[in-house]
């Protein structure tokens, strides 16, 4: 990991995906998964899970303090998450302009391609919350 300090979620549960390392350009989310992801017998993952920790690795990609989400497109579940599993998403920054930022997120699980979409991320001056 580059001597970068992640600047945004830091109260992200890593339970739901694990920064393993952040550069200039992007970042990676480690999600290891756990028997209470699972929606059924067979230990199948929500891919609510999948898609938390993606959003996560984007919003590290970003890493401003206050990032938000504001669009993610082009989202594919290519092939399916189960318990045990350990996906590692890898965010690239494709476009930084003013305060938008388009960031690429790729989720693998060995060699397998199990996730892949485009997050539209918008850099604000204070906390989406804050009136």
């Amino acid at each position: 990991m580059e001597n970068l300090e992640l600047k945004t979620h830091l109260k992200f549960n890593p339970k739901f995906g694990r920064l393993i390392e952040l550069t200039e350009n992007g970042a990676k989310v480690l999600l290891e998964t756990t028997p209470d992801m699972a929606v059924d017998e067979e230990g199948l993952v929500h891919g609510g899970f999948t898609f938390g920790a993606a959003d996560f690795c984007a919003m590290a990609s970003v890493n401003e303090p206050y990032v938000v989400l504001v669009k993610a497109t082009n989202c594919e579940f290519m092939a399916p998450v189960k318990v045990g599993d350990k996906v590692e998403f890898e965010g690239e920054i494709l476009m930084r302009e003013k305060r938008k930022v388009e960031v690429k997120v790729t989720g693998m699980l060995n060699e397998i391609k199990v996730f892949e979409g485009l997050f539209s991320c918008v850099v604000l001056d204070t906390h989406v919350l804050k009136k």
